[in-house]
């Protein structure tokens, strides 16, 4: 799609709680090993929010870090969106609360919900008010905390999901877009293989009788999920790419959801994509939902897999049914290395409380 103004991502920061739960812990809890989840998954650890940690908290931290890697002040931020499906409450939006936070004092803000695929639908929602020149700068986050909607008796879903959040930061450029190209889909006929039940029949009764119920756990059909994923992941990939004006064979590196690292490495076997080309944290962060892709890339960037210059595919899927994938030109160097030697380093909840 051509817009009148080009854009480019300048950042990316990460919100990450303190606690990290290992698959041992896991044997403590459910029948299962480490050696079972790291061959069925390719997850050895993941990140936990304690009670006191919250969805909010840690978007707070990941766009501090973000706006910190971009070297701006938050009050060129114009728009926040925040993808994800676990609020800290139904309003005010999570994006008002980062709004708040950061001292975006300029910047509208909302809330969007598209699973797992919610970081490459707001990053397309935010190209849109760039391309079109409503906006300027924006800032981006995908955060979840799917651990308080998992039955921890359940081992076929308590193993693969972590909590965190991810953010990128997009600006305006005159003279290049280096958001090149973006593709999203759904299929609510599927929305029933990957769900989390809401309270009461699907929401609180306004009656007379209070509700009693609170909520219900995530609930995935593993396998259907697998075959719709290694299908839509080839499919979005390819479709981004064509608008794009590109190929599969110039993509630098692919960056999919960290779901689980057998449907990663199928999908980029669909796709003739060489193993090096792969970025995937699932081994330390599990899936973190909607934060995965931007998670994926910071820690890319931290040890240095992916360079300047880079054109790299980003893909998600999830819930809904969603899919999507967004091609981009990765030319952002960290503002903070000039002045201090730290890198981007792991930005946690603390973070956001000082």
């Amino acid at each position: 799609m051509k817009f009148s103004h080009g854009a480019r991502l300048i950042g990316v920061g990460a919100g990450l709680p303190s606690a990290v739960v290992t698959n041992f812990d896991l044997e403590k809890l459910v029948d299962t090993s480490d050696e079972w989840i790291k061959t069925r998954t390719g997850i050895s650890e993941r990140r936990i929010a304690s009670e006191e940690e919250t969805t909010s908290q840690l978007a707070i931290a990941a766009a501090k870090d973000a706006i910190g890697f971009a070297g701006i002040d938050p009050q060129e931020i114009e728009l926040v969106v925040v993808a994800t499906s676990t609020p800290d409450n139904l309003y005010p939006s999570t994006a008002c609360m980062v709004q708040a936070a950061i001292g975006a004092k300029r910047a509208a803000a909302f809330d969007m919900e598209a699973a797992c695929t919610g970081i490459v639908y707001a990053l397309a929602v935010a190209q849109q008010f760039i391309g079109s020149g409503t906006f300027k700068c924006a800032l981006v986050i995908g955060v979840d905390i799917h651990s308080r909607f998992l039955n921890w008796a359940d081992r076929n879903t308590c193993i693969l999901f972590g909590d965190g959040a991810g953010a990128f930061i997009i600006k305006a450029d005159e003279k290049e877009n280096e958001m090149l190209g973006t593709y999203l889909r759904a299929d609510g006929s599927g929305g029933h293989l990957l769900h989390i039940p809401n309270t009461g029949s699907a929401y609180p009764h306004a009656g007379v009788t209070p509700p009693t119920a609170t909520h219900g756990f995530l609930e995935m059909n593993g396998r259907a999920i697998y075959e719709f994923a290694v299908n839509a992941v080839p499919e979005a990939v390819r479709a981004a790419c064509s608008d794009a004006g590109i190929t599969v064979d110039d993509i630098d590196f692919l960056i999919p959801h960290q779901a689980n690292m057998r449907i990663i490495k199928s999908a980029a076997e669909r796709l003739g994509m060489a193993p090096e080309k792969i970025v995937s944290n699932v081994n330390e962060m599990g899936n973190t939902s909607a934060a995965s892709i931007p998670l994926a890339m910071w820690q890319a960037l931290k040890r240095g897999q992916i360079q300047v210059g880079s054109t790299c595919a980003l893909v998600g899927f999830g819930g809904g049914l969603t899919w999507g994938s967004a091609i981009v030109k990765w030319t952002a160097v960290d503002q903070r290395q000039s002045s201090q030697d730290e890198g981007t380093q792991v930005t946690e909840v603390e973070a956001s409380k000082k």
